[in-house]
């Protein structure tokens, strides 16, 4: 499988251009070769917009957005996974959502680690865990920014089967470690690949550190995108993770029955 990263500076409040900008990315990831393309966190209306804009902009899980981004994904033979904020009753989430290459909704995800108080302020945390999707023979689990920095995130994920992590994000520059320590980590201490999608240049008083980066098992980059804009590609190899896992075996040699206080306070 091939997955395509769009690092992009963010265009708050714009979902028509953004959605524009969307079809022209995912028209690149195809002469690319890409099979999935993967969109920054909140990547429809822009991250750091204010309670207020994304409690008037949220919409449902199958809403009017969903059904331009099936439209795209259909058009151009790719699936995609984009960020938007997801409204369900009262509550609106930071979320994701998967779509296949057919146009069919595959899963959607609600970030459940909120950052600091621009997180708090804009979104209700959610407790569910990524559903397990398969994609071209590989199973895929989705985190979101924050999320990723918890080894428990990625851990599970890992026991529960999944080959790749797929994580959108808004990370800026004082957190660059992230980027360039913690999601390598996230990739050889639990032997899967992950795709790690940010913004570039500024929004509000943000900036974006950009280093998208699609990282092996063995903890290399196989691709990674530079500060500006970029369309980033790589191409997962099955031979790689399971020659990986033979020699890294954590999740085989783990002694559960050590680890069991981890679940406290």
């Amino acid at each position: 499988m091939r997955i395509a990263l769009h690092q992009c500076e963010s265009r708050p409040l714009g979902v028509d251009e953004n959605l524009e900008r969307l079809g022209q990315a995912l028209a690149s990831a195809r002469d690319d070769g890409a099979d999935l393309l993967l969109t920054p966190e909140m990547y429809l209306t822009g991250y750091a917009i204010g309670a207020d804009a994304v409690g008037r902009l949220a919409q449902p899980r199958d809403g009017e957005w969903a059904r331009a981004v099936a439209e795209l994904a259909r058009s151009s033979g790719v699936a995609v996974l984009y960020g938007y904020p997801e409204r369900v009753g009262d509550a609106v989430y930071n979320a994701v959502q998967l779509v296949g290459a057919d146009g069919v909704p595959l899963a959607g995800y609600r970030k459940t680690h909120l950052f600091g108080s621009l997180d708090r302020e804009q979104f209700s945390p959610s407790d569910d865990d990524s559903a397990v999707v398969e994609i071209g023979g590989w199973r895929c689990g989705m985190l979101i920014c924050y999320d990723v920095e918890f080894p428990e995130t990625a851990r599970a994920l890992a026991l529960a089967g999944v080959d790749v992590v797929l994580a959108p994000t808004a990370n800026m520059v004082e957190f660059d470690v992230v980027a360039t320590t913690l999601v390598p980590a996230r990739a050889y201490e639990n032997q899967v690949y992950v795709a790690y999608a940010n913004y570039a240049g500024a929004e509000a008083d943000l900036e974006y550190c950009g280093l998208s980066c699609v990282v092996g098992p063995d903890g290399r980059d196989l691709a990674r995108a530079g500060r500006g804009e970029e369309l980033v590609v790589a191409e997962l190899d099955r031979a790689r993770l399971a020659e990986s896992r033979r020699r890294a075996p954590y999740l085989l040699d783990r002694r559960p029955e050590l680890y069991r206080t981890l679940g406290g306070t």
